[in-house]
């Protein structure tokens, strides 16, 4: 049995924790939010984030984080990716040599534009950092419908550590070394969710659905390499397949906000109505600015960043991708 505090009561976090739980593992479950450790301790449900949904009865939430993670041998962190500087850097120094710090959040930090574990070795650089990535809606994993993803570690013996303690018969955890490319498409992939719901919300078919996955895929992936990421990483769960389920799949919250921005609504009047977090907002900005760092060009990130930013309107934002100078689909 492993003692794991979970960092981060959203969706994602809980169903982790819900699943750590069930397996039979000690969690402890930390969130911001009052009411949510309020109703997980006092009726196993966190109604806000997963609602409907009974949890282990094990489960135990907090609402100080250091009492969370003391004795703790594995750490969670599944807070939105703009705080996750802030939350762990409150704990670390509370935290021993060689414990686990695994990273659920998909996103870039604001700013730095610095991946997860980056963030994570910067504030807790006694742990040992891995990511965990891949084609994961949490109320499927929460219903126990086969679901597979990756554990992403330079230390392949921490992949195999975050493999083994995530694995059920229901969730199958593959090891990975490349966490460059597994972050970078865990981040990522939510922009071009958000173009995807765009097409959506503008009555656009099969057609333009195809050619945005296809292309969005070849933005990841130049981006990844130019940070150092290996190429086979894009074609994996963690790069095509967590962008087949966010662009296509009904509970994408970035496709959500993408269909509800094509159809008239602005950002913030759409953020005024949700409590849950669509990462790919963020991230927009962030790969922009990424690619402008490498020297990569990116596209679909662009005109999603003007439409977020500057208000442009999604068609002519279609129109323009269509009418770009005609080049090879190659790139060199």
């Amino acid at each position: 049995m492993t003692t794991v505090a979970v960092l981060g009561a959203g969706s994602w976090g809980t169903t982790l924790a819900n699943l750590l739980a069930t397996k039979g593992e000690t969690v402890r479950l930390w969130a911001y939010e009052t009411d949510v450790v309020q109703a997980i301790n006092r009726r196993h449900e966190n109604p806000v984030f997963l609602a409907n949904c009974p949890l282990a009865p094990s489960l135990r939430a907090y609402d100080d984080a250091a009492e969370a993670v003391r004795d703790c041998e594995v750490v969670l962190s599944v807070a939105p990716s703009h705080t996750v500087r802030a939350v762990v850097g409150r704990i670390a120094p509370l935290l021993p040599e060689g414990l686990l710090l695994v990273s659920a959040s998909k996103g870039i930090e604001p700013g730095s534009l610095k991946l997860m574990s980056a963030v994570l070795e910067e504030t807790c650089p006694q742990a040992r950092v891995a990511a965990l990535s891949g084609p994961s809606f949490a109320q499927e994993v929460y219903e126990g419908q086969p679901t597979a993803v990756a554990a992403a570690a330079r230390d392949e013996a921490t992949a195999r550590d975050v493999q083994r303690l995530f694995s059920t018969p229901r969730f199958r955890v593959y090891s990975n070394q490349d966490v460059v490319g597994v972050e970078v498409g865990g981040a990522v992939k939510n922009v071009i969710a958000i173009a995807a719901g765009m097409l959506e919300g503008l009555g656009l078919g099969n057609n333009p659905r195809a050619a945005l996955i296809t292309r969005g895929l070849a933005e990841i992936t130049r981006l990844g390499l130019a940070m150092g990421a290996q190429a086979p990483t894009f074609a994996g769960l963690a790069g095509l397949g967590d962008l087949i389920l966010t662009t296509c799949g009904q509970l994408s919250r970035n496709r959500t906000l993408g269909a509800a921005l094509a159809k008239g609504q602005t950002l913030e009047e759409y953020t005024a109505t949700h409590r849950t977090v669509a990462e790919g907002v963020n991230t927009a900005r962030a790969a922009v600015a990424l690619g402008e760092r490498h020297g990569v060009e990116l596209p679909i990130c662009e005109q999603v960043y003007e439409i977020l930013f500057h208000q442009k309107p999604p068609r002519a934002a279609v129109s323009d991708l269509m009418e770009r100078t005609l080049k090879s689909e190659q790139w060199r």
